[in-house]
């Protein structure tokens, strides 16, 4: 797992590396995005959750990130289709946090049909919340981040943001569209101390992929082990998971000042797939 290394004044002050800095992560009460934001939170930053979920789990989840890691953690149930409530949140954690130094545009919809059944409200559902959603949340965003000469944004693609697999249309889209997005952007911030990058998973081990698995094993009647390795983590050469933890690790890597003149990149994190 990736360690984020203290500076020696932070190591000697007890200070973690991203005290002081606001974050929003979208799609973050569960997954991927959960990960990233207790490695955020961890790290000292102030971080506004997004997502759906039960409401008295949210709040739950919230109140004890929060108290555990003694920094201000929030929540807003935006829906990420929906441009005007993208904008409404970023002032709602403005007003709360006072400005928004870091976001996670992690939010994202999967579909799986051949092109010729494929359903256009899925192409524009997957569309709006993979790709659209990233470039309303940065655009909300970008400016005060360049004006106060620090950002850091950070785009969740996917292996499928680098190569392709059929049956996947609206979503190898989407996320070949979130890398060209991080491109503009990070060459847009370049000169003012905002960097955008995008990470890149292949199978990370989630609830939501834990419960397909089981799904196939029992659908097709096969063994778990068999759908695990012949089917998840065939083309992923460490025939391993990916983790959370590690997704949030390299999040909080990127936010430090050690990744300043890390900018306009699209880093896999899928255990060799796309070296194939």
């Amino acid at each position: 797992m990736l360690k984020i290394v203290e500076t020696g004044a932070e190591a000697m002050s007890g200070r973690r590396p991203l005290e002081g800095r606001t974050a929003i992560v979208t799609g973050s009460t569960s997954g991927i995005g959960l990960g990233i934001a207790k490695a955020l939170i961890e790290a000292g930053a102030a971080v506004m959750l997004n997502g759906f979920g039960d409401a008295v789990e949210i709040e739950s989840l919230r109140a004890s990130l929060s108290v555990a890691n003694d920094v201000d953690v929030a929540y807003d149930s935006a829906d990420m289709s929906d441009r005007a409530a993208i904008h409404m949140m970023v002032e709602r954690a403005a007003m709360r946090f006072g400005q928004i130094d870091i976001v996670v545009n992690n939010a994202g919809i999967q579909h799986v049909a051949p092109i010729g059944e494929f359903p256009p409200e899925k192409w524009d559902a997957i569309l709006s919340i993979n790709l659209s959603a990233a470039f309303h949340l940065i655009q909300a965003t970008f400016d005060g981040m360049r004006g106060r000469g620090y950002g850091r944004i950070i785009n969740i693609s996917s292996a499928h943001g680098l190569i392709a697999s059929p049956f996947k249309a609206a979503y190898v889209a989407a996320k070949h569209g979130v890398v060209g997005l991080t491109k503009v952007v990070a060459l847009e911030g370049a000169e003012f101390g905002v960097t955008a990058n995008a990470i890149c998973p292949g199978y990370v081990w989630t609830p939501l992929v834990e419960k397909q698995i089981d799904g196939q094993a029992k659908s097709h009647n096969i063994p778990r082990d068999a759908v695990i390795r012949d089917v998840f983590l065939k083309d992923q050469p460490t025939k391993r998971f990916a983790t959370v933890e590690e997704m949030g690790a390299l999040a909080v890597f990127l936010c430090t000042d050690a990744a300043a003149s890390i900018t306009g990149t699209a880093l896999p994190v899928d255990g060799g797939w796309t070296a194939h």
